[in-house]
């Protein structure tokens, strides 16, 4: 299977180079994506659960990044294993290039192979399920980097109040608040009688 293709991302190029080396923002965007660790500069590791027509896989793999010539261009070679369903392998090559104003190019020429169940199941579905999922990564990918890194949201902070329920036994918190205050009143009333 070969497809290639063009995107264009609201981002300047080295901060897209940046999250195109990033396994946070990489696993954010892979559909299916379950982990994704650094091995090392140059090496990833991946699970992914990808389904392909009738069949559905876990696939574990290793990536590798090659002729890195930042914040220009890299390839990609790496392979997968999807058990009774089969393997796959291939490559990438990455290319980014100034757009217009604030616009990277990124350019892709993928080549892969499948085997096992998966080569079964016809090349028309197996490149059309490829290229909806590179469209899925793309998007998201757009996405996270427009987005750029997300603050840490702090946990909220629980007061006194936040620990009494809303409605304790169905009851709005107004009618409880009723009843003590007549309570509390007829104390006061009958007590002082007493």
């Amino acid at each position: 299977m070969d497809m290639s293709g063009e995107r264009r991302i609201q981002a300047p190029r080295e901060k897209v180079w940046n999250a195109l080396n990033d396994p946070l923002v990489l696993r954010a965007s892979i559909p299916g994506c379950e982990s994704l660790e650094k091995l090392s500069e140059n090496e990833l590791k991946a699970t992914a659960a990808v389904k392909i027509g009738p069949i559905a896989a876990r696939f574990t793999g290793r990536v590798r990044l090659l002729d890195l010539d930042p914040p220009n261009a890299y390839r990609i070679e790496g392979e997968g294993q999807g058990g009774a369903a089969g393997f796959a392998k291939g490559g990438a090559a990455v290319r980014l290039t100034d757009g217009e104003a604030g616009v990277t190019v990124l350019a892709y020429d993928v080549k892969a192979e499948v085997g096992g169940k998966l080569a079964q199941l016809g090349a028309r579905l197996i490149d059309a399920t490829a290229r909806q999922m590179a469209d899925a990564f793309f998007d998201r990918f757009a996405a996270q980097v427009a987005a750029g890194p997300q603050p840490a949201t702090p946990a909220p902070r629980l007061g006194l109040l936040d620990l009494i329920p809303r409605e304790p036994f169905g009851v709005p918190i107004v009618a409880w608040i009723g009843v003590i205050i007549f309570l509390f009143i007829v104390v006061l009333v009958f007590g002082s009688s007493l």
